[in-house]
């Protein structure tokens, strides 16, 4: 159990006006533009009313929501037969409980120390979130990569949920807690000395910054031996392999002479499936209006590409851990020929789980949320990022966000890290969520906050471990429910 939470002032959220780079509620509200000095005051007047220490432990407050109660809330939203899929992956571990955890912790968040700083949020910034894909140079670069939840909020909780990440994935790999502490740290101070660095950057500097592949392996080169030098080799290899070439013939097969999507139920499940043959021309019609609402929400020349594309076939697929039963697609879009494919993902937008405590989002429509969330907090964007909103197989109107489903796609299994290997991977996160929240907040305001010690990485530190205890409980609590019959579970799915 960790330490007492201190009772101490929380500074209300700034207005987004008063915060270089985050979205405002109007493009008509004035920016305010301080000085470097006021910025730097202004991040030492949060310290002197929420000391670093502050941040220590965490001890659920009084009354709080059962966290099964706020999954069950979510799943009232979803596709009611993968309800079980999710349930199951969730339990199979308290990391895999972790990662399904964004609204459960964001709640717990609420009611922590808060510096009154915004920035633009990632809202699940787990270590796992984190990974390579290609920016539009054909670079594999290193960088936050789902924004389900993006909403201007309090840094602190991205940072936080990205350091219990560690501790909890730390836990599962049965490392002891010196070696958990290190790779914590590692992240923390990464994040802290990174934001030091960015306050004293132009804008533009920061806004350029990036971390690609080719920098990360100058960087940790010395520190390996023959044999991870041959394992970090090929995780790029399997990186650039997986682009739109690798799923298109992993996904699809051929019938009548037309690539179709493959039939692997409940994770892959092809539209043709989910309607009758009556509906079936309806439903045609209807998906190249998707189609049209969404080339619109594009720019010229991009949209230009896609016209050039026809739709050949759609499909349900089931995603991660977390998102596990909102609605998924996978779109099929082929060129002059088969051998010129194009997959997007058409992936369900609800409100952000850091709504409830921060205010909804100026966006009306959650996937261009997600969106202009996604472009303002990453160094890349896939240049297919779009939304739409219109009435699904249910007649009911729903937002989605599109990307392409695989380009350059490559991650870091904590499963198979070993503790010096988890603290170089937690400096490439704490860099990486510094230069977003840099982008978007303001970091010489949050570099005075956190100083030049490392008391607020400590601080954290400590909470992370304690906010661990309580993940273990709300998976053992989710363990119990699935054997009592409370909820349904559909394992090793």
């Amino acid at each position: 159990m960790g330490k007492t939470r201190k009772t101490v002032p929380v500074i209300k959220t700034v207005s987004p006006a008063a915060a270089p780079g985050v979205p405002r509620r109007s493009s008509h509200e004035p920016v305010a533009h301080l000085s470097v000095d006021e910025r730097v005051a202004r991040g030492k007047a949060a310290r002197t009313d929420v000391p670093r220490d502050s941040h220590e432990g965490f001890e659920p407050l009084p009354g709080r929501r059962d966290p099964l109660e706020i999954l069950e809330v979510q799943a009232a939203t979803r596709v009611p037969e993968l309800i079980p899929v999710r349930y199951g992956r969730m339990a199979a571990s308290p990391f895999a409980f972790y990662r399904g955890a964004a609204a459960i912790m964001a709640a717990d968040l609420a009611g922590t120390p808060r510096s009154g700083l915004t920035v633009q949020a990632c809202g699940d910034a787990h270590l796992v979130n984190f990974g390579l894909y290609n920016s539009p140079e054909r670079r594999l670069v290193f960088d936050i990569n789902d924004f389900d939840e993006t909403l201007p909020g309090p840094w602190e909780w991205d940072v936080k949920r990205l350091a219990a990440s560690f501790v909890v994935a730390g836990r599962s790999r049965g490392f002891s807690s010196k070696q958990r502490a290190a790779g914590t740290l590692a992240a923390l101070g990464a994040y802290r000395s990174a934001m030091r660095q960015f306050s004293g950057m132009t804008a533009l500097e920061i806004w350029y910054a990036k971390l690609e592949l080719d920098q990360i392996m100058v960087n940790i080169a010395p520190t390996l031996d023959s044999r991870r030098t041959k394992l970090a080799r090929g995780i790029r290899e399997k990186a650039q392999g997986r682009d739109n070439l690798q799923a298109f013939g992993k996904l699809t097969t051929m019938v009548d002479g037309e690539p179709r999507f493959t039939h692997l139920p409940p994770l892959i499940v092809p539209l043709a499936e989910l309607v009758s043959p009556d509906q079936a021309a309806a439903v045609t019609r209807q998906l190249h209006d998707v189609l049209r609402s969404y080339r619109a929400t594009l720019s010229d020349d991009r949209r230009r590409l896609v016209e050039q594309y026809r739709l050949v076939d759609v499909a349900r697929k089931v995603v991660g851990v977390g998102s596990v039963g909102t609605r998924a697609w996978m779109v099929l879009l082929l060129g002059r020929d088969s051998a010129d494919p194009l997959l997007l993902q058409a992936k369900e937008a609800q409100a952000s789980v850091l709504e409830p405590y921060v205010g909804r989002s100026r966006y009306e429509q959650a996937g261009r949320r997600v969106v202009a969330g996604q472009r303002l907090m990453q160094s890349s964007s896939d240049i297919f990022l779009g939304w739409h909103r219109g009435p699904g197989l249910d007649g009911v109107r729903r937002d989605f966000y599109l990307r392409q489903l695989r380009d350059g796609k490559g991650g870091f299994d904590p499963n198979l890290m070993r503790p010096e290997g988890m603290a170089m991977y937690g400096q490439a996160c704490g860099w990486t969520l510094a230069r977003a929240h840099a982008r978007s907040g303001d970091p010489v305001a949050i570099a005075a906050y956190l100083g030049a010690n490392d008391s607020f990485d400590r601080a954290v530190l400590d909470f992370s471990e304690a906010y661990a205890d309580q993940n273990e409980r709300d998976h053992a609590a989710l363990v119990e429910a699935i054997a009592g019959g409370r909820i349904p579970a559909l394992e090793g799915v």
